[in-house]
């Protein structure tokens, strides 16, 4: 498989690099970044779900923070509602503030509702979990899921966090940032989480070039040595990074030959689908017309993914590569 690049990215090249040299001083500490607004964050990345109940030890060794400081943090974050203080636990959980910004930041939000059916439709494809990731810091988060009825043993789900060290989603997206952004997030690793970091350092390179010739990554028993994966990093306009899009199936059915062989080609159909909905919506998508548009079709030469059938330019007729591949070469 073959990227085919477009004068469109590369006209926004400078741009790019741009922001993401912002991205790399902040990840390298050179930025303006207030120290106790990012350990706030911190501490409440420490709850994995609502019900998650920590007291101020636990939440100090999960983040690496002085208890002194945490104890600090945690009566602010309760102050603001943020947190919830238990006294029969003597626990904090996330409070109603927390739960409140969640839920207005994803109401009303069609274009997910559309994802979770592309990622159903392709999970009865294949007996696993098809999930659509963000970013959190060394975590990629679950914002949506399908899953297979037979999908034994994935039990993935929206809000779910994996470790970008260790999971095929995670060196998709390590894999598709700029060199020097990625080195940044290994740097960052190394100092915060150098066992884990050791995990990315030792396939990134591999990552980097295997991700330019195919448009995805594979990580067999990284995870679980019981669970295979495939991933596709994708450029997100709401966003401005990169989300992905992966698939965890049973090793004992999908070894590494049969990622490439069976799964590689739905994956990439899916992730040229996303892309679309990525694209158009600031636009239609919230107006409820994508859904009464076909999805893109992919057209395929020996293989190669060349772009949407709807995206050939006129006169030269010359493809326009998907906007996934477009991002990954304009960002690397």
């Amino acid at each position: 498989m073959e990227f085919i690049g477009g004068a469109k990215a590369m006209g926004r090249r400078s741009e790019r690099l741009s922001r993401h040299g912002m991205l790399a001083s902040d990840l390298s500490g050179e930025g303006d970044v207030i120290q106790v607004v990012s350990r706030a964050f911190d501490v409440l990345r420490c709850f994995e779900g609502h019900e998650a109940r920590l007291g101020n030890l636990e939440i100090s060794s999960r983040c690496g923070l002085p208890r002194s400081t945490v104890s600090r943090l945690t009566h602010t974050l309760t102050r603001m509602g943020q947190l919830v203080y238990l006294p029969r636990d003597q626990k904090y959980r996330i409070g109603p503030s927390a739960v409140a910004m969640s839920t207005s930041m994803t109401r009303g939000l069609q274009l997910r509702n559309l994802i979770r059916l592309r990622l159903q439709d392709t999970a009865e494809q294949l007996p696993g979990t098809v999930g659509f990731m963000i970013p959190d810091r060394f975590h990629l988060v679950y914002l949506e899921y399908g899953r297979a009825a037979r999908a034994i043993g994935l039990h993935s789900t929206t809000g779910d966090r994996i470790a970008i060290a260790n999971s095929a989603a995670g060196h998709a997206y390590a894999a598709a940032l700029d060199t020097d952004v990625g080195n940044a997030l290994l740097a960052e690793m190394e100092r915060e989480i150098p066992q884990e970091a050791k995990c990315l350092r030792a396939s990134l390179e591999h990552n980097r070039g295997f991700l330019r010739e195919r448009g995805y990554v594979v990580a067999c028993g990284s995870w679980s040595p019981h669970i295979n994966g495939l991933a596709v990093p994708l450029w997100s306009p709401q966003y401005q990074t990169f989300v992905v899009v992966t698939i965890g199936l049973l090793s004992a059915m999908y070894d590494e030959a049969r990622l490439h062989r069976e799964v590689a080609p739905l994956m990439l159909e899916l992730s040229a689908a996303i892309s679309g909905m990525l694209d158009h919506a600031d636009g239609e998508i919230f107006h409820n017309r994508l859904q009464d548009k076909p999805h893109p079709a992919t057209i395929r030469d020996n293989n190669k993914i060349i772009g949407d059938a709807n995206e050939l330019e006129a006169g030269a007729r010359r493809p326009r590569p998907p906007r996934s591949l477009r991002a990954r070469d304009g960002r690397r």
